[in-house]
Order: C-alpha cells, then sequence, then structure tokens
C-alpha cells in the first residue's frame, strides 16, 4: 500500500514539474506587451533583448544600454544611422562621426548635425581654408577662383590732388562690380577699379588769365633778385 502511494506522489511531482516547464516555455515565447511595441515586424523576439531577427524589408536596430543589449525592427534606419541590405538580414549601422546625422556609410558622410559643416563626407565645426561656411545647407563650399564681373562704369572726373582745373594733368578713375547671387560671392568677389591719366583744364572758370600772367611775372622777377643778391654777396 506505502509502495503505491509513493509510486502517486512520484507521478504527481513529474506532471507538475511537466506543467511548470511548459509554462516556462510558453512565457519565452512570449513578448511583454509594452516591449518594443509587441515586436512589431519581428521573426524572432526576447524578452530580454527585443528583436533578434526581423521580416523581409525590415531593418534590425540594434544599441547598447550599458551592458544590455536591445534590437527593434524598423522601416527606415533613425539619424545618425545608415541601413545596409543582406541576404539575411538587413541592418542599421551607426554611423563613426558623432556629429553625422545621416551617412551613406561609416565614414561618408551626408548630413551633418547643427552647428556642423559638411565638406567631402565629413563634418566640421568651421570650414577648413579655402573653403567658406553656406549655413543655409550646412556645406563648405569651395571659394571661386575667378568672380563674374560685370560691366565698367564710366570714368570719373579728371581730378589731381581733389582739384578738376588749375593744373594740366590729372587721373580718372572707373570701377566695375562682381555679378552677385548670394551674400557669399559679395565677401569673396571685391570690387574691381583701374585709373588713367588725363588733361585737365588749365585755368578755372572765372579765373582772370592776366591775373595769372601777372603772377607770373612777379614769380620770376623775385627769382631774379633773388639770384643777383647772391651774385653781389
Amino acid at each position: 500500500m506505502k509502495q503505491m502511494q509513493w509510486i502517486v506522489l512520484l507521478l504527481l511531482l513529474l506532471f507538475i514539474n511537466s506543467v511548470e516547464m511548459l509554462t516556462q516555455a510558453r512565457r519565452k515565447k512570449q513578448v511583454s506587451p509594452t516591449l518594443f511595441e509587441n515586436c512589431t515586424g519581428c521573426v524572432m523576439c526576447s524578452e530580454d533583448n527585443g528583436c533578434i531577427s526581423c521580416q523581409q524589408r525590415l531593418f534590425l536596430l540594434i544599441w547598447r544600454d550599458g551592458i544590455r543589449q536591445y534590437g527593434a525592427c524598423v522601416h527606415a534606419c533613425p539619424p545618425g544611422y545608415f541601413g545596409v541590405r543582406g541576404q539575411e538580414v538587413n541592418r542599421c549601422i551607426k554611423c563613426r562621426s558623432p556629429s553625422c546625422d545621416s551617412c551613406f556609410s561609416k565614414d561618408f558622410c551626408m548630413k551633418c548635425k547643427e552647428q556642423f559643416y559638411l565638406h567631402k563626407g565629413k563634418c566640421f565645426s568651421t570650414c577648413p581654408p579655402d573653403t567658406m561656411a553656406q549655413p543655409n545647407t550646412q556645406e563648405c563650399l569651395s571659394k571661386p577662383e575667378k568672380c563674374e564681373m560685370g560691366p565698367w562704369g564710366h570714368w570719373s572726373p579728371c581730378t589731381n590732388q581733389g582739384r578738376t582745373c588749375g593744373c594740366r594733368w590729372g587721373s580718372a578713375t572707373r570701377i566695375r562690380e562682381a555679378i552677385k547671387n548670394s551674400k557669399e560671392e559679395m565677401e569673396t568677389c571685391p570690387t574691381q577699379s583701374e585709373s588713367r591719366k588725363c588733361r585737365m583744364k588749365k585755368h578755372c572758370p572765372g579765373e582772370k588769365k592776366g591775373n595769372k600772367r601777372k603772377e607770373k611775372r612777379e614769380k620770376k622777377q623775385r627769382k631774379k633778385k633773388k639770384l643777383d643778391a647772391l651774385m653781389v654777396t
């Protein structure tokens, strides 16, 4: 009789143990309803680590939080990542540069984060030499080697030390400006100017020629007196 009781007790323990194992197995297959949006798009999922593999066309995004690793399936990779499609799995891979917002590959950035400028696939806080920053597109553009210049303007009046008459020769200038389409071009394309020698009006309007001749005559006389005085001494 006691032997039968032991057998029944043993069978009962085996039954309870098998029920617990089945319950644990079901729990492993089921994921918390709030974890990664119910593992939407996942082919394989884990309670501890989220998505392990994704449905076709979706990307597997993996990130770390301390020592734990999490996975989720996304239609498009988030900022700072780029998508790589493979035969077995499509992955989101993180851009190498922390200042990169969108990249084509690990080392080739296509868009930088705010306060950074893009130049040849890299992000810079200040643009390299021979380039200029374009805030609208957050890019570093090469400075133009040659500026497209407009036509020359009219020659200025002929002057000499600010006077427009009373001298025989003077100079005139004219300028031309670059065809500027943006603020950056205005800063890098200076205005050009050129000058030429020109003949001025020797006598200013209203000036009497007789007075001019008298001044010359008196000047000559003064010079002559000085020479005579030097010869006497």
